[in-house]
């Protein structure tokens, strides 16, 4: 595996400073790399900084990486990363982070749904003094249903992990060095950029986009997708959880002996001579319920646990692509 602490060093050896860098990760994006890198280039060059752009392949099926070898064999501007095998888009995020050498990290989607055209108005808001300035999509281009089921996922995410979770904000956004640094650095296995953005803390600030309707395609989050995704952040950043099964156990043990002490007045009084069947059976299926559903909590905590310890790599480099200086 190549090690991307290494790679970055060796890099910034042999290479000026960088103003900007871009980190895109792509899956299925075989129609937007061409187009996505060539307004970077235009928008950036623009704004008359050095840059790079890295994009990520996360190793998608649909012929992305050989597009983006051919983009980084005609512009050393742009370095290729091709994962072995789908890791998910946060832990490719990730690898590009590992590999930046700008002082200022724009992260984006490669589904041109994030505008490269909104890049300055986000770097002059950073230019402010702010460490962390984020894209806020007032007015999303996506389906009612897309958006429905955003926000009530961000909403019940925000509940079970006690954080304020906005659904016009995702990854889109201008970091500076000293914050990407601090990400790198976590630990974590599961990784959730917005998340770990708002835990490192910093000067933040969110500033209204432009967000394009989808061209071609379609997301690669099904429902599926996204409630695993919402339990693994909710289990690595969240302990609410254990604790509303803590709050259940002792209301469900308040209202049991409430319940005990009644039939007992009744038992005691005479109004009753043989304790009824259904009531028993009842109590049974309630509390054996809520001892397996604790039980499989604690389970999930312990497994995502186990997956930390193990220490694996987030990630694992396949090969990488970058025009070479003759």
């Amino acid at each position: 595996m190549t090690d991307p602490i290494r790679d970055r060093s060796d890099a910034e050896d042999h290479s000026e400073a960088i103003d900007i860098s871009v980190v895109i990760p792509v899956y299925h994006g075989a129609p937007y790399a061409e187009s996505l890198f060539g307004q970077l280039r235009t928008i950036i060059c623009g704004m008359d900084l050095n840059y790079e752009v890295i994009m990520v392949d996360d190793c998608g099926a649909d012929g992305s990486w050989p597009l983006i070898t051919a983009l980084a064999a005609e512009n050393s501007e742009l370095i290729g990363i091709k994962l072995s095998r789908n890791f998910g888009q946060h832990a490719a995020i990730t690898a590009g982070l590992h590999h930046t050498r700008g002082q200022w990290i724009v992260v984006m989607d490669c589904d041109l749904q994030d505008q490269p055209s909104e890049i300055p108005k986000l770097y002059r808001k950073a230019m402010e003094g702010y460490d962390v300035v984020v894209a806020r999509r007032r007015i999303r281009q996506d389906s009612i249903l897309k958006r429905a089921g955003s926000y009530v996922f961000y909403k019940v995410l925000g509940y079970l992990t006690d954080t304020e979770q906005d659904h016009t904000v995702a990854n889109f956004g201008v970091y500076n060095r000293k914050v990407i640094d601090a990400v790198v650095a976590m630990n974590d296995y599961i990784r959730y950029f917005p998340a770990m953005i708002r835990w490192v803390g910093f000067r933040v600030t969110a500033i209204d986009v432009a967000h394009a309707p989808r061209t071609a395609g379609r997301s690669s989050y099904s429902i599926g997708k996204l409630l695993s995704l919402g339990l693994d952040i909710v289990l690595t950043f969240s302990d609410k959880p254990l604790r509303l099964t803590v709050t259940a156990g002792l209301v469900i043990s308040a209202v049991g002996l409430l319940v005990a002490t009644y039939y007992l007045i009744l038992y005691f009084s005479g109004l009753i001579e043989v304790m009824g069947y259904t009531s028993i059976i009842v109590s049974i299926w309630l509390l054996f319920g809520v001892t397996i559903t604790t039980v499989g909590i604690v389970g999930l905590y312990v497994g995502k646990s186990f997956d930390q310890v193990k220490r694996r790599p987030i990630y694992v480099i396949d090969r990488t692509a970058r025009k070479r200086d003759a």
